[in-house]
């Protein structure tokens, strides 16, 4: 129809596509909830009010909410690929994600940002995209390609892409490094996001300056509340290995609260199946003391607009017609879900085709033929720097500790939760292996793997022998890439992730399945987390503080330099 004609509808002298009657509509404008009916017409809203139409849904009192938009998450830490991201979040009433294809990205380079635009033209989920602005996060490990500015602008004015995305090498930006201020400044009139873990006073002040707008790495309220106070739109993550809501939410007053956004960041297809995704979220912020309009709008019209997104996140005349009722508004556990005025999803399951996918853009693993020897590394100090995982956070500590040895050469310490950790350069075949100690995964026995290693995503394995650490490295080569679980050289459980060795080509069922078995092997090994894979992940990640491990060695993300894995003394 022209939008003459939907005029005449919305004016009420022809019928609407749909009504909705007897419904309380959540109103993120006005902030209060409004007793009508909303009528829709060719996939929007026409509006509020006395209108009848071609077909009707009684709401009975039920809330009417607006369908949730995520800011902020890596599709591929999901597990999945966006036909079955899509028919997992679609249920819990999330209905348009900005995301951020940085893994496929430094896997694939721009063909990999390509390959999630194609799925996104067949998916009923509106799906935008931040273009990567670090790949490699940094140049201290390898990754699959290098994106420059020139790389990006490319794509900038894609109808889908949303702006640019998490500005990691925040160093480089707030000391004018000429390639990353190109970057920043490549978002335009659309939305350049930050990643700024820890930052404050003046070097805040200039990450700023030079364009940032968002920001999804604090940990605690007093540096949420400081970028707030900058002008940074703070998104408040609630991931399956950071957990940040709870204590971020202590800063949001009705003052402030249409400059934080919900977000989850990173987020596991078990998590997705049992929690939910934004609807959890918003659950967990209304059990901290937020009021559910306000978690709702934090979830909706704040995001959109943060991403310039002018028809969704509310319902309104001219809004697209995205809503899903609920009977408790603290719960908004979806009972239907509609996406543009159609009817997607009904008591938790996905009714519509959620799209296909296309041709990979190649192989993803290119690894040097490996030998145990790679991981013997002999001590040259009796002092030795060790990883020490943050319970619940991405961020690490560093410790200046006894070297575990035996015949001279660095080995693990079950005694003191001391276990050996590799990564393994996996696009160029290099043969590069860098090794390190890392505590806190607890294991008694065997080893894990995984090809899911932000940001460049290389092989990681940890375990307490260099045998089983690889029989996990080359069982994850025989797979094309995933999650591994070994003892005494035998794999006990795999999850295959063919799509770039980051995401399954199964549907969402089978991975969480196998995910299930997968993580109940990684206990029998005596694991101290309910999910080492993802805590493993982001110990290679090395734009977060303070330890990390690349193909290249230990790197020190405080100073942002490599540094040694012995020291002369300790400290």
């Amino acid at each position: 129809m022209t939008k003459a004609e939907q005029l005449v509808v919305v004016r009420g002298e022809q019928p609407c596509d749909l009504v909705i009657t007897n419904a309380r509509v959540v109103n993120v404008f006005s902030g209060e909830i409004l007793e009508t009916s909303v009528g829709v017409i060719d996939g929007l809203i026409a509006g509020f009010g006395e209108y009848h139409g071609r077909a009707t849904l009684d709401a009975r009192g039920a809330f009417l909410v607006p369908g949730f938009v995520e800011g902020h998450i890596h599709v591929e830490s999901t597990l999945l690929p966006i036909p079955e991201f899509a028919r997992a979040v679609l249920p819990r009433g999330t209905t348009t994600a900005v995301i951020d294809p940085h893994e496929i990205a430094n896997v694939f380079g721009l063909a990999g940002i390509r390959y999630m635009l194609a799925c996104a033209e067949t998916c009923p989920l509106d799906i935008y995209i931040m273009l990567p602005s670090c790949v490699p996060a940094t140049p201290f490990e390898a990754a699959g390609a290098t994106l420059m500015a020139a790389d990006l602008a490319t794509l900038i004015n894609h109808p889908r892409v949303a702006g640019v995305g998490e500005l990691m090498n925040f160093p480089g930006v707030i000391n004018g490094d000429a390639e990353m201020l190109q970057r920043a400044a490549l978002a335009g009139a659309k939305t350049a996001d930050g990643h700024c873990p820890g930052l404050g006073g003046l070097a805040l002040n200039a990450y700023v300056f030079a364009g940032v707008q968002t920001d999804h790495e604090s940990t605690t309220a007093d540096e949420a509340r400081e970028k707030l106070r900058r002008g940074m739109h703070v998104h408040i993550r609630e991931g399956s290995a950071e957990h940040n809501l709870a204590e971020l939410v202590k800063i949001v007053t009705p003052a402030n609260a249409c400059n934080c956004s919900l977000v989850t960041d990173d987020r596991h297809p078990d998590d997705l199946v049992e929690r939910g995704h934004l609807d959890y979220s918003v659950r967990l912020a209304i059990q901290h003391g937020v009021p559910p309009i306000t978690a709702i709008q934090m979830a909706t019209i704040n995001t959109a607009r943060t991403y310039h997104l002018a028809h969704a996140g509310a319902i309104a005349p001219g809004y697209f017609a995205d809503f899903f009722l609920t009977n408790k508004l603290e719960d908004c556990a979806p009972t239907v879900v509609f996406k543009k005025g159609r009817r997607v999803a009904e008591h938790g399951r996905c009714l519509v085709d959620t799209g296909t996918l296309p041709p990979l853009p190649g192989p993803s693993m290119n690894v040097a033929p490996l030998a145990e020897k790679a991981f013997a590394v002999p001590c040259t100090s009796s002092t030795v720097r060790v990883i020490n995982i943050v319970p619940g956070q991405i961020v690490t500590t560093e410790t200046r500790e006894a070297a575990p040895a035996r015949a001279g050469l660095l080995v693990a310490d079950t005694t003191r939760d001391l276990l050996k950790m590799a990564v393994i350069e996996r696009h160029h075949a290099s043969g590069r292996v860098g090794v390190g100690l890392v505590r806190g995964l607890g294991l008694k026995a065997g080893a894990i793997g995984s090809t899911v290693a932000h940001d460049a995503h290389n092989i990681i394995v940890a375990g307490v022998t260099d045998r089983d650490m690889l029989a996990a490295a080359r069982a994850l080569v025989e797979l094309g890439g995933g999650f591994v679980v070994v003892k005494d050289g035998v794999v006990l459980a795999t999850l295959a992730l063919p799509i770039a060795g980051l995401m399954s080509d199964k549907p969402l069922a089978e991975v969480v399945a196998a995910q299930k078995k997968l993580l109940a092997a990684a206990q029998t090994l005596g694991s101290a987390i309910a999910n080492p894979f993802m805590t493993l992940s982001f110990l290679a990640l090395t734009p977060i503080p303070a330890l990390k491990l690349t193909d290249r060695g230990l790197f020190d993300a405080t100073c942002f330099q490599m540094t040694s894995l012995f020291v002369d003394q300790p400290q």
